[in-house]
């Protein structure tokens, strides 16, 4: 998922009762429900090593513990400096307790990698053990319902709270419990919902007609706030079949009102670019990958371009058929078949 629904999420499960067990549950908990995404720092490398290297060892259950430690051991040095600050005799409504405020870091940091599951982007969480993607795919990346689920939990208390001073009524220590309970119940009903959907969505698929070709695999992407909308990839020996499915109605577009991707010839130059290190990551993330040369560029260099087809519905966030498609890389070949150039989402890998 995208930052903010991280942020929220954490702040949420704190305020749906965990603040009151230790000081700074609430801030920690926040900052840990983000903390894994610290590995877009690798772009700082170029592209590739930030692709390589994303949900990479810090969205694994062998690298939450460090992250935990991390994260309390801030919010340690941080206490540190407010106490000298601060006056000695005032303390925070809440106990001090370091070992329980790291178990609450924990919790942040599952659900994370819970939230980063149910899209369709994936996650290795036993690597290095298992090098395997999982991935739900029945979230998309942005949810518009579930980050206003978020927002009204967080936001309410505070609204409500401003018209109680109006009135009077004394200001409570802790705010916000009801709402922050209410949000992860509706967010577990969103998920349940989309779940079985997408399930729906998949039988759809596997139950279509392909001209009598038989079905290898089926998988169903996401598309945000609709349920019932779904993109669909269908895998026979010879194509790919991308159609969409509306799971209210149970129809699915197949025939002329689907798209048939034809699995391109392997060359020359797309073995060398498979073997470059765009392609070993790009092969080794992707569910359903199209590596094909798509021509010659004006300095002769023959182009091979990387695409999973897992991405191709158009959405308000980007236009997947568009130039500069998401999650796509290209490779380029000279005529020694040496790799003079490499690219992911239209960057430069220097």
């Amino acid at each position: 998922m995208e930052p903010v629904t991280h942020f929220l999420t954490g702040a949420c499960l704190a305020r749906a009762g965990l603040n009151r067990k230790a000081a700074y549950a609430t801030v920690a908990m926040t900052l840990a429900a983000e903390a894994p995404d610290l590995d877009t720092l690798w772009s700082i490398d170029g592209p590739i090593a930030a692709f390589q290297h994303h949900r990479g060892w810090t969205h694994t259950f062998l690298g939450i513990p460090f992250e935990a430690a991390i994260v309390v051991g801030a919010i340690w040095l941080f206490h540190r400096w407010r106490t000298r600050r601060s006056n000695p005799g005032k303390s925070p409504h809440a106990p001090v307790r370091w070992g329980l405020l790291y178990c609450l870091c924990l919790i942040a940091l599952l659900s994370h990698l819970l939230l980063d599951w149910t899209n369709n982007y994936g996650l290795r969480p036993f690597f290095p053990f298992n090098p395997r993607w999982y991935s739900g795919s029945f979230v998309f990346i942005v949810e518009p319902v579930l980050l206003l689920i978020l927002l009204v939990a967080l936001i309410a208390p505070s609204l409500f709270g401003l018209i109680n001073t109006e009135v009077g009524v004394r200001k409570q220590a802790f705010r916000g419990r009801g709402w922050a309970i209410a949000a992860l119940l509706a967010m577990t009903a969103l998920w349940t919902v989309r779940f079985f959907q997408h399930q729906k969505a998949l039988r759809l698929a596997q139950n279509a007609e392909y001209n009598g070709a038989p079905v290898l695999r089926v998988a169903a992407d996401p598309y945000p706030i609709n349920p019932f909308h779904w993109q669909t990839v269908t895998e026979t020996p010879q194509s790919y079949q991308i159609s969409t499915a509306n799971t209210f109605n149970n129809t699915i577009a197949t025939g002329s009102q689907a798209e048939t991707i034809y699995k391109p010839p392997t060359t020359l130059a797309t073995l060398v670019a498979k073997r470059s290190w765009l392609g070993e990551v790009y092969l080794d993330w992707s569910q359903y990958p199209v590596v094909m040369e798509t021509g010659i560029d004006p300095d002769g260099l023959t182009t091979v371009s990387f695409r999973d087809l897992r991405f191709l519905e158009d959405t308000v966030l980007y236009r997947a058929r568009g130039d500069a498609p998401p999650l796509s890389g290209t490779v380029y070949v000279n005529s020694d078949r040496r790799i003079v150039r490499m690219e992911f989402n239209g960057h430069v890998q220097d």
